[in-house]
């Protein structure tokens, strides 16, 4: 690496040991707003194989970083400034929490003579780590430079070898041109975890419960973005019918026979799962978001069988009868290698059964939002096949949610779920765009886009090729229709809209707007021959 040339013969700082090891632990990206505090960390980014993106908050920052992670299946990795840089992300960092979607977040804090003296040195932020504490699924403030190659081990084998979320770095000020011992080369990776297979009683008593099933079912939750073959091949054996959370997606093709999609919140499938004589579930909460906030939990009749990586999640929300703390994909894989095959007759059956249940979905689908179903069907038209779809807290997407299958893993990254913030869609997309190969379509409501509307000059400056579409409501549409719903006057729902296609070009992007489903196609393959991103208003009907 150039770094190591250039560096060979002398002691690097602090801050170079960092990038090299970043790259060591294949990042490849960072986000990140350079301020006065991390001056000297920026010295060590040159030539170190890094490519660095300005967000214009430090918010978008971290949902770049978030989108980033959830396209790659690698950490999301930003520098934050010490004080206002580790508040503003806070937010962001929280969804990600959430979502457990594992992020790097290295700050920096003030100087270590300084720390808790409270004198009113620029950003102070007293106990700047209790600020993250509850979103971090580890953290830890360096208070020697040697310190650094162990920290970033843990670091990354936590977001590694357990269930993953935010990591949290404070590095003082002082730290960052801090002489290191040795060479650059002499700072390598830690090997990567090998996570946990399930014992072999365990796979016997889920392979003898599910091959004797009359009537299996599947849930996948989020956690299970790995097991795309293994989980489809699982199905096929057993026949057995599989449900997926939001977050879960398209890990099982949407077009599969036996795959039921994102439906679990609907009575037909409630009523499915819990008359299943054994319910495998995978990686899944078992939360009110994964059943689209229904609040009530399944009461499973049959035996469930739980799987996760996390210990403490497999008696989260309902107890199994049998719990396998393990990888959720070793586990599938030995599964679907012990089961009977169920035979082509009961695949053929279960099939129909699925078919069934999702015209019953759709019945359920479409009351109160029929409108919205024909810009349903135009944006399954315009996303490719390979296509990842990024949205936001916005009413089309509650439709997409359900009605646009997706066929892919890692296809649907959604703030939908968990934390439910909004401005999520426009950064993580970008994040998602500069992590992965496949198109990438963007979907914000007009109230969202307004929290991180300046992170179209970041979508300019690196040239995305990437539609961003505005579900124009003129306000809180869900909101408002919850307000009626509830006999609440309006307040606060109703907002002014800016003229969205022009803000676009004043950054540089381009911008349209349409007013009919039959509009979109056109517009999104327009905006895939760009080298920039495109805003793409809808005028919601």
């Amino acid at each position: 690496m150039q770094t190591a040339d250039k560096h060979e013969n002398q002691n690097p700082s602090c801050a170079q040991v960092l990038m090299h090891l970043l790259r060591q632990y294949d990042v490849d990206t960072v986000f990140g707003i350079p301020g006065v505090h991390t001056i000297e960390l920026y010295r060590g980014l040159p030539g170190s194989g890094l490519t660095h993106v300005t967000p214009r908050h430090e918010q978008g920052a971290a949902f770049m970083a978030d989108g980033y992670a959830r396209a790659s299946g690698k950490p999301g990795v930003c520098f934050l400034i010490t004080g206002p840089g580790v508040t503003n992300a806070a937010t962001a960092m929280a969804q990600a929490y959430s979502d457990s979607i594992p992020m790097l977040v290295i700050s920096a804090v003030n100087r270590r003579e300084d720390l808790g003296m409270a004198r009113g040195r620029l950003h102070e932020l007293p106990r700047q780590q209790d600020v993250s504490r509850g979103f971090c699924s580890w953290q830890h403030a360096l208070t020697s430079a040697e310190q650094l190659p162990e920290t970033l081990a843990r670091a990354f084998q936590v977001m590694g070898g357990g269930r993953p979320g935010p990591v949290h770095i404070e590095i003082p000020i002082d730290l960052f041109p801090a002489e290191m011992p040795g060479k650059l080369s002499d700072y390598r990776a830690a090997p990567a975890p090998s996570l946990p297979g399930a014992g072999t009683d365990a796979i016997a008593t889920a392979s003898k419960w599910l091959g004797e099933a009359s009537n299996p079912v599947i849930l996948l939750g989020g956690g299970a973005q790995q097991c795309e073959t293994a989980a489809t091949e699982l199905a096929e054996k057993l026949a057995a019918p599989v449900f997926e959370s939001l977050a879960a997606k398209g890990i099982v093709d949407e077009n599969h026979p036996l795959c039921g999609g994102a439906n679990l919140s609907f009575d037909c499938v409630r009523e499915r799962v819990e008359s299943a004589d054994v319910v495998l579930a995978v990686a899944t909460e078992l939360a009110e978001t994964d059943r689209n906030l229904v609040r009530d939990n399944y009461q499973f009749k049959g035996k469930l069988i739980r799987v996760d990586i996390d210990p403490a999640q497999l008696v989260c929300n309902a107890q199994p009868d049998l719990g396998i703390c393990a990888d959720a994909e070793a586990t599938l894989t030995a599964l679907a290698a012990n089961v009977p095959d169920a035979g082509e007759a009961r695949r053929q059956d279960s099939a129909a059964e699925v078919e069934s249940l999702l015209n019953a979905c759709r019945s359920e689908w479409w009351p109160g939002s029929e409108d919205r179903f024909p810009w349903v069907q135009a944006l399954r038209d315009a996303l490719p096949s390979d296509g990842i779809l990024v949205t936001d807290s916005t009413q089309l997407a509650y439709n997409t949610n359900h009605a646009l299958p997706l066929h892919q893993a890692r296809s649907h990254i959604t703030c939908t779920t968990g934390y439910g913030t909004l401005g999520f869609a426009l950064p993580a997309a970008i994040g998602a765009a500069l992590a992965s190969p496949r198109p990438v379509i963007g979907l914000i409501g007009d109230g969202g886009i307004m929290f991180t509307l300046g992170e179209l000059a970041a979508a300019v400056e690196q040239k995305l090729a990437l539609p961003i579409l505005v579900w124009n409501n003129c306000g809180y549409g869900e909101i408002r229709d919850f307000m009626d719903a509830a006999a609440v006057e309006q307040e606060g729902v109703n907002l002014h809209a800016p003229d969205f296609v022009a803000l676009a070009r004043a950054f540089g992007a381009e911008g349209c707007r349409i007013e009919k489903p039959e509009q979109l196609d056109a517009a999104v393959t327009e905006a895939f021959a760009r080298k920039g991103p495109t805003l793409i208003e809808i005028t919601a009907p």
